[in-house]
């Protein structure tokens, strides 16, 4: 059966503009987005049994100052926070450790956007912000992908203007995730932003006008 809604995968890579264009979509026209990112956040919270996993694995050298054991050696476990930077610098740096957090993380991402998707049946079209949504497979919950796409050296500039990383970590990241190349085959609308924000408003409302996708993507 096809979507009964319009459910639009807005994807890219990292530092491509993924964020301002769901803010357009939202903002100009009322479309609900749901985002992965924060899903994953939510799922390494404290005391939830994906952070207890990668603490298990990692022990406390992933756990944020405030989480340190204290001076009798007792750690609330319950309520540990993850220093996410320094889980990054881990496995970004190793790819079978990236391998283990994502296959630990992106089922609960999953079955958040399938709990917020049956909580949203009745509206008209909604975003799924994936950055992932190839890697991850998560295309069978879109009837459309929109990739945000840039060139390459400005996506790295944009990355180590907002995150302050160094040079090497910036590539890492961008390298973890699929070539922008490879994504665009994949795309059934992609938003050009080459040239800075002020053009994303016409292109996003173009792409928004365009008849809902009536098919389940395979």
């Amino acid at each position: 059966m096809p979507h009964r809604q319009r459910r639009i995968g807005l994807t890219g890579g990292i530092a491509t503009g993924k964020s301002t264009v769901a803010r357009l979509l939202d903002a100009s026209f009322g479309f609900p987005v749901l985002d992965a990112d924060r899903y994953a956040k939510e799922a390494l919270g404290p005391g939830t049994a994906a952070t207890q996993a990668v603490i298990r694995r990692y022990g406390e050298t992933v756990l944020a100052p405030s989480a340190a054991p204290s001076a009798s050696g007792a750690t609330a476990s319950n309520g540990s926070v993850i220093d996410r930077q320094t889980l990054g610098q881990l496995v970004f740096a190793d790819p079978v450790e990236r391998r283990w957090l994502e296959h630990l993380v992106h089922p609960l991402v999953r079955q958040k956007f399938e709990q917020e998707l049956t909580a949203l049946a009745e509206a008209p079209a909604v975003v799924l912000m994936i950055p992932l949504l190839f890697e991850a497979g998560l295309e069978p919950l879109c009837s459309e992908i929109w990739l945000v796409d840039c060139d390459p050296a400005e996506q790295e500039a944009r990355l180590l203007a907002r995150d302050g990383r160094s040079v090497a970590e910036a590539r890492a990241r961008i390298k973890a995730q699929w070539p922008l190349e490879r994504k665009r085959a994949l795309a059934d609308v992609v938003i050009d932003n080459r040239n800075g924000a002020e053009g994303l408003p016409a292109q996003v409302a173009r792409a928004v006008s365009r008849l809902q996708t009536s098919y389940v993507r395979p």
